[in-house]
């Protein structure tokens, strides 16, 4: 079995950060693709970045300059670094793992591993 969980929301002023953490546990995920999505209050969740094994990075429009995913092999462990946050960030993440995904804002559908979710919310 392979689980997904996510480490790291919390509260922040507005134009603070946060650093959020997803490990996958599991022997059997071979996959090529990881990346973070949200969920904002009364909205649809949306892609916010992916990275593919072959190092390809893709970002939403509306965290690009800001948010940065990256990924340690060695510890099956991916980050999002989220700097100059915004009210309008505030939302749950979710962290995925996909068998692959295409360059571009992340899609749901490649994903078939999903993590619980971490709070993430920006006071003004």
């Amino acid at each position: 079995q392979v689980h997904v969980v996510e480490s790291g929301g919390g509260s922040v002023q507005a134009g603070g950060s946060l650093r959020l953490s997803c490990v996958i546990y599991g022997d059997t995920y071979s996959g090529h693709c990881m990346a973070w999505f949200r969920r904002a209050p009364g909205k649809e969740r949306e892609g916010v970045a992916s990275m593919r094994s072959d190092g390809v990075i893709s970002y939403a429009d509306s965290v690009k300059g800001r948010f940065t995913i990256s990924q340690d092999n060695a510890k099956n462990t991916l980050y999002l670094q989220m700097n100059s946050l915004k009210p309008d960030d505030t939302a749950m993440y979710y962290c995925a793992a996909g068998a692959d995904c295409y360059e571009g804002t992340p899609r749901e559908g490649d994903f078939g591993y999903w993590g619980q979710g971490t709070q993430v919310t920006v006071a003004s």
